[in-house]
């Protein structure tokens, strides 16, 4: 036995012959079908599907999702609001709209009825003028005839000289001189230089005394304009168809005919 017996062959097997000759026939038959295929022209390409594998949401963008949802629902709260302020805002305007032309409108309203007012009561003065003017003018022609002979005496003169002496003074609403007065301001610091304490306004003046006619007035009366109790001026009549009267702030105190502005009446304290 030799002593190489024991140890394997390192040689190759040898190939089966059959399966060799089945190889080479696949092998063949596989390049002849390329061939055939080759030579009768190039062959229609199948479509390809290709799967594309989707993303999984992480959570990171879930949050930002979420986030971005709450803010839309924000954005949406607020144009909610703003419109319902918008809305108060255009209720309101509308409503002070309404409220200046009701305002303007009363305003109009009062306006007329306080010039009608006023055309009333200018109108019952001048019927009040005419009147006294038909008196005066039915006692020897006028007031200023009928009284010219009388003089001042006493009080009643020195009534009469202390209105003389302010004419030219200015006339003051509320004024009681020295330098200035109104009209019931003038009458009533004439009376109190001879001790007569009269009261301060035109109306409770005119009913001070005794009402007398203006056909037989006497130096040192009240004359008044309008009625008795509501007289809206007062003068002292002076003699002479004359009288003293702080008549308004463009004439002030000033001596007048009793024709320039007759009065309605008049009353004797002295």
């Amino acid at each position: 036995m030799s002593h190489t017996a024991h140890i394997p062959s390192h040689r190759k097997p040898r190939r089966n012959a059959s399966k060799t000759a089945l190889r080479a026939g696949v092998a063949g038959g596989v390049l002849s079908t390329i061939a055939v295929a080759a030579a009768a022209g190039p062959a229609q390409a199948e479509p390809v599907t290709q799967t594309i594998e989707m993303p999984t949401l992480t959570s990171g963008l879930s949050t930002a999702v979420a986030a971005s949802a709450e803010a839309t629902q924000q954005v949406a709260l607020d144009l909610e609001t703003q419109a319902h302020e918008d809305a108060a805002a255009t209720t309101a305007a509308k409503a002070a709209k309404t409220a200046k032309a009701e305002a303007v409108r009363k305003a109009e309203a009062k306006k007329k009825a306080e010039a009608a007012a006023k055309a009333k009561a200018e109108a019952a003065l001048r019927a009040s003028r005419s009147e006294a003017r038909t008196t005066l003018s039915a006692t020897s022609g006028s007031t200023s005839v009928a009284s010219s002979s009388s003089s001042a005496t006493g009080s009643a003169a020195s009534v009469v000289s202390f209105v003389k002496a302010q004419v030219g003074d200015a006339y003051v609403s509320g004024g009681t001189g020295p330098n200035s007065w109104d009209c019931s301001g003038l009458v009533q610091a004439a009376f109190r230089s001879v001790g007569v304490d009269l009261p301060r306004v035109s109306q409770a003046q005119s009913t001070a005394g005794t009402q007398v006619s203006l056909s037989n007035l006497q130096p040192g009366d009240i004359l008044y304009w309008g009625g008795a109790g509501s007289a809206y001026h007062v003068g002292v009549y002076v003699g002479g168809g004359q009288f003293v009267g702080a008549q308004n702030p463009s004439t002030g105190v000033v001596l007048r005919s009793l024709d320039y502005d007759p009065p309605s009446g008049a009353v004797r304290v002295l």
